[in-house]
């Protein structure tokens, strides 16, 4: 394996060289790609059991019936589906990483925090709770200890993220193909077996276990929002703006709602808790019930893939200075050390239900105030460039983002927030876990910060970058291990 000089300049896919660097801008000259391929790149990651068991506890936990959680996952994978396209199109303008664009509304030094949780996240929380379904399905599939299913997964996933964003574009866009239709194969056989009409145990319909279900799918879809912009940053400057939306969108949208969906499908069969990922298979005929454990495996890596990558970016948009010449490469490899030894520890709790409801609820209690923030940040900004901003030597300072994130966090957390760590104050005066009025953190938490944001920005006035018509061709500094940052 070989590495590329930092001065090299190919438009084209290079899947067998270690990406160089860290978070730099990419220059024109290395951009490639079309922007449908960002189709493919947000279908695999979600073609994965942690996508199914979000349909699975909107019937065995929250008690909705089927199409009472299909409505509920369609909703939160819209919501989610829908930014992710947004924050894609930012992406080829600059050619720098969604956590990189976010200084722009939280100033170099603020941007530590939302760069920092997305690393814990991504690179350490993603990679755990997907490392871990991934094992169980090769466990469940060949009977060899969990353990070393572990390992077997990991090492893949990293070795992934270590090559870097041609290699794993390229893993997903052949993933999509076999796994598209593998877990096609096991939708409609669940859809066979399954009676989506049958009364459940909770009644069906409830607004708080709808509110509950569509955060979980939101916290699911939405998760990769703060990734958006590190997979589209090599597509050419001209590239369609509309193309990159509905291809990274609706790749999200389709196979999170066709997957939740089943799961929901097959919560209706059984659901065994000690094991989920046996219960999503036990209804399949043996073939297609061993293809669909290999393509849960193999999900898990097409994932995680993407989270390590991310992970090892967030790290370095914190303004982390590592003076490595595959330094984006090296934090990915630390990352996967650290998620395997979190997922070893999950895997020998064997609590994954209760610990993934709660997770998916605690993704969608920043992601929402982050992206009002940032949403708000970047119309604010319209028809002005952002390079001047952005570089490590800047130091930029806008407090207006820092404090409405912060304070849309706060609130909302502790009003509304409903799950097993914590229940928010407003949740425990109208009965506690179960409160009508489900989980409101995410909306609540995306208004305030979005609201207040907008106030302070015009209050504050931060400073603006010049004309968009005067963007220069590079962006140089990014990276604080730059020689100019």
């Amino acid at each position: 394996m070989t590495t590329a000089p930092a001065g090299a300049a190919s438009p084209t896919t290079r899947t067998g060289i270690v990406e160089p660097g860290g978070i730099e801008a990419i220059p024109t000259s290395k951009r490639h790609g079309s922007p449908w391929q960002l189709l493919a790149t947000w279908t695999a990651p979600n073609l994965e059991f942690a996508t199914v068991f979000v349909g699975m506890i909107a019937v065995a936990f929250f008690g909705l019936g089927f199409w009472q959680a299909l409505a509920a996952v369609v909703l939160g994978n819209a919501l989610g589906a829908a930014t992710q396209g947004i924050l894609s199109t930012w992406g080829p303008r600059e050619g720098v990483a969604q956590l990189v664009l976010s200084r722009t509304a939280f100033g170099t030094r603020g941007n530590i925090l939302p760069a920092a949780i997305n690393t814990i996240m991504a690179g350490l929380g993603w990679f755990a709770v997907n490392s871990v379904s991934g094992a169980l399905a090769l466990t469940t599939l060949t009977g060899m200890p969990a353990w070393l299913s572990l390992v077997i997964i990991v090492v893949v996933e990293v070795g992934l993220a270590f090559v870097g964003h041609d290699l794993v574009q390229f893993f997903e866009r052949y993933a999509t193909y076999v796994l598209g239709v593998i877990f096609l194969v096991a939708t409609i056989t669940i859809f066979v077996h399954a009676d989506v009409n049958a009364p459940v145990k909770g009644g069906g319909f409830s607004f708080a276990g709808f509110m509950l279900t569509a955060g979980a799918a939101f916290g699911y879809a939405a998760g990769w929002n703060p990734y958006a912009s590190d997979y589209s940053r090599y597509l050419p400057r001209t590239a369609s703006r509309a193309a990159i939306g509905w291809a990274a969108g609706l790749g999200n949208f389709i196979s999170c709602t066709v997957l939740m969906a089943a799961g929901a499908a097959a919560a209706t069969i059984g659901f065994n808790g000690d094991n989920p990922t046996e219960s999503f298979t036990s209804s399949m005929p043996a073939v297609v019930s061993g293809f669909t454990l290999v393509a849960i495996a193999v999900g898990a890596i097409a994932a995680n893939a993407l989270n390590i990558y991310s992970g090892a970016m967030s790290f370095l948009a914190a303004g982390v200075r590592l003076p490595f010449g595959l330094r984006r490469a090296i934090t990915a490899l630390g990352f996967g050390v650290l998620g395997f030894v979190i997922a070893l520890i999950a895997v020998i709790n064997a609590q994954f239900e209760s610990n993934y409801e709660n997770f998916l609820l605690v993704i969608a209690y920043w992601i929402a105030p982050w992206l009002g923030v940032v949403l708000v940040d970047r119309w604010l900004r319209r028809g002005t460039e952002i390079v001047s901003l952005i570089p490590d030597h800047a130091r930029y300072r806008n407090w207006a983002g820092f404090a409405a994130f912060i304070v849309g966090v706060a609130v909302s957390v502790v009003f509304f927030s409903n799950q097993t760590l914590f229940l928010g104050l407003i949740v425990q005066w109208t009965g506690g876990a179960a409160s009508p009025i489900g989980d409101l953190t995410a909306l609540v938490g995306f208004v305030i910060a979005a609201v207040l944001y907008y106030v302070l920005f015009r209050v504050t006035k931060p400073k603006l970058g010049a004309p968009l018509s005067e963007l220069p061709e590079t962006v140089a500094g990014v990276d604080a291990a730059d020689e100019v940052a």
